[in-house]
Order: C-alpha cells, then sequence, then structure tokens
C-alpha cells in the first residue's frame, strides 16, 4: 500500500487530485473487464444449453422432489493380509498323528517318494548326486519347536530354489528309553510338505540314521 500524500501546496493537491482520478479509472477499467467476462461466460454456457437442446430434441424438465442422492455406503474392508496368514498357517499345520506309511511309498530305510516318481531319483539320492545345500539341527527342541522349524526351513529352502537339503533329527539316544521320538515325527512330517518329492537316510557320512536328505521340487515345474 502507497504511502498516503502529504499536501503542502496547490500543486500537491493537483497532483492528488490527478492520482486519485487514475485510480478511479483503472478501477472502473477493471470492473468493466470483469463484467465483461461474466457476460461471455453466460453467453457460452446459454449457447452449450441451446446446442444440448437442438441435440436431444424437445425434454420435460423435472419436478424438484427434494430428496438428496446418498452416495451407496463402501463395503466393509476385507482383512486380506490375516486371511493370507491364516492360509499360510493352516498350510504350516502338520499333524503329529499322520501315519505316512498308510499312504506313501516307504520301505525299512526310512525312504521316501512321492507318487508318479521312479525308484530311480531314491537311489540317486542315496548315492549323493544331489549335493546338499542347507541344514536344519532339530537336536534338543520340543517337538512343537522342532514343527515350527522344519516348515519354515522347508518353505524358505524352496522359495530359495534349493533341490537337496539334510534334516537332523537325532538318533533319541538322549530320549526316555532311547525312544527316536523326533525321528519319527520328522519323517511323517516331511511326507506331509508338498515341497518334499523324496528323502532317503543319510550315509554315515552325513549323520546316519540321525539325519535325512531330502529332496524338493522347483519352484517352476516341480520335476527332480
Amino acid at each position: 500500500m502507497r504511502a498516503a500524500m502529504k499536501v503542502h501546496t496547490l500543486a500537491d493537491l493537483k497532483q492528488l487530485r490527478r492520482e486519485m482520478q487514475r485510480r478511479a479509472e483503472r478501477q472502473a477499467a477493471t470492473q468493466a473487464a470483469e463484467e465483461a467476462q461474466r457476460r461471455a461466460q453466460r453467453a457460452r454456457a446459454e449457447r452449450e444449453r441451446e446446442l444440448f437442446q437442438r441435440a436431444v430434441g424437445p425434454v420435460q424438465p423435472l419436478r424438484p422432489h427434494g430428496r438428496v442422492a446418498l452416495a451407496p455406503p463402501a463395503p466393509p474392508p476385507l482383512p486380506r493380509q490375516r486371511q493370507a496368514d491364516e492360509r499360510a498357517v493352516m498350510r504350516e499345520a502338520l499333524s503329529d498323528a499322520f501315519d505316512a506309511e498308510t499312504l506313501l511309498h516307504t520301505d525299512e530305510h526310512l525312504s521316501f517318494r512321492r507318487p508318479g516318481l521312479g525308484p530311480d531319483v531314491v537311489r540317486r539320492l542315496r548315492r549323493g548326486e544331489w549335493a546338499i545345500q542347507a541344514e536344519l539341527d532339530l537336536h534338543g527342541l520340543r517337538t512343537d519347536e522342532a514343527r515350527e522349524q522344519l516348515g519354515t526351513f522347508v518353505r524358505e529352502a524352496h522359495r530359495q530354489g534349493l533341490r537337496c537339503v539334510r534334516v537332523v533329527h537325532g538318533k533319541g539316544l538322549g530320549s526316555p528309553g532311547k525312544t527316536p521320538v523326533l525321528k519319527s515325527r520328522v519323517h511323517g512330517w516331511l511326507v506331509q510338505k508338498s515341497e518334499v518329492l523324496a528323502f532317503v537316510q543319510a550315509r554315515p557320512a552325513d549323520g546316519g540314521a540321525g539325519a535325512l536328505i531330502v529332496l524338493l521340487r522347483t519352484a517352476s515345474h516341480g520335476r527332480a
């Protein structure tokens, strides 16, 4: 904002009067331009309305009904992540009561192969034709801990594209009655894992009766 002009002489008064006149002219010109713009907008809207009426033909305007058009209620949010987590948990829910021998091929050496796989897969696995790429040691774990760790280990190994892993379950020598409880549980858990194609008891150099060598299906096509 300009500072007020101080008037000391008659010339100053004339100059102030001219300045006020110029301001008034500028304000009038601005108002006239704004009014012309509004008139142009109204004229353009009227032309568009006339064009629309000519295009659609005669119409009958609807009477005001006084109702308010409300947007439909939004659908309730779906807990997709929780559902995915629950499905993952169900996939990992390995049963301790599962009897592998009633459904799948096993032999006296605690080997296993999926239906559709030839016996040569087990022989090649026993000979060590697949290099062991990872290992899980379950020594000293409770049954629940061992089950959870085995499920996670197999899932992650398959996700990483590993083909052959070793699972050490121990021989059960430290268990009450020298019974290899964890050994039989691991056998049943592996059979329930869809990522597992086959497994054999490890060779003496790889752990013998205290470990299993497990062959995993590939992430792409699942063939051995």
